[in-house]
């Protein structure tokens, strides 16, 4: 009877550990322990660190916060931060109700005829990344998926740029992103890319079912390989001799553009 207690003890802790977004810096892990609606799972330290007011006061903080605070060696937290160049011996986990694989959520998305996802197909732009977040936390569509593999992580920079909405949108995670299409298809979403060269506008388009946009690289576009899965390509009208909008722009355009004229907002 222990044993199972212990293995579904594991199991919860398993799955609580993949909700975390792992930030570093001293003056941003300040600020998100200084943010009390943040639910901060650990503080990570180097012990090298040499004792500094900023340092006493974010140990303070953790405290009074009673935070769990781990010390490290120098290695050890670099790998925790993925940064050691910038992480300036500091890290913190913050818990994610709504960070996690996509596999584990992909149930639980609406399938509704209003249902819109954001994709992102080689963004390595953080300010950009940030900015999306932004703009899909503060929409009515459901979350962004971003593969491991091409892309910007969550860095600083992209929750500087995001106000602080990376820590409540609903960000999946995916290894290869044209294989998380295909498993969104098979459940009922249609796939669209954005080409400039497309006969249909987004003003064109009515689906009637959920629907995933896509984003490309700022510089390459779309990977042939999504390209493939996808069931559409549409296109955004420009004026003016205006060629391209920058992929934030994009995607604030596609998140709160609405479905039809008979439809509601997203």
């Amino acid at each position: 009877m222990n044993r199972k207690v212990d293995t579904l003890h594991y199991i919860a802790k398993k799955k609580s550990l993949e909700n975390l977004i792992t930030i570093y810096g001293r003056n941003i892990c300040h600020e998100v322990l200084c943010d009390e609606s943040l639910n901060i799972y650990r503080l990570h330290l180097a012990d090298t660190n040499k004792y500094s007011k900023s340092l006493k006061q974010l140990i303070l903080l953790a405290n009074s916060r009673k935070i769990s605070i781990r010390w490290h060696s120098r290695p050890q937290l670099a790998r925790i931060s993925r940064n050691g160049k910038q992480d300036q011996g500091v890290a913190c986990d913050i818990q994610c109700p709504g960070y996690g694989h996509y596999t584990e959520i992909i149930d639980s998305i609406p399938l509704g005829q209003t249902t819109k996802l954001i994709a992102l197909d080689g963004i390595t732009n953080p300010i950009n990344l940030g900015m999306i977040i932004r703009s899909v936390t503060a929409s009515g569509a459901f979350g962004i998926l971003i593969p491991s593999k091409r892309n910007s992580v969550i860095s600083p920079l992209a929750v500087k740029a995001s106000a602080g909405t990376a820590f409540k949108c609903n960000i999946l995670r995916c290894e290869e992103l044209a294989e998380a299409l295909t498993d969104f298809k098979e459940r009922g979403f249609e796939v669209a890319i954005l080409d400039s060269n497309a006969p249909t506008t987004i003003y064109d388009f009515s689906p009637s079912s959920p629907i995933i946009h896509i984003l490309g690289n700022e510089t390459h576009g779309i990977s042939s390989a999504v390209r493939q899965v996808a069931n559409h390509a549409l296109r955004i009208p420009l004026n003016r001799g205006v060629e391209s909008l920058n992929v934030a722009a994009v995607a604030a355009i596609l998140v709160f553009q609405r479905r039809s004229k008979n439809a509601s907002s997203t």
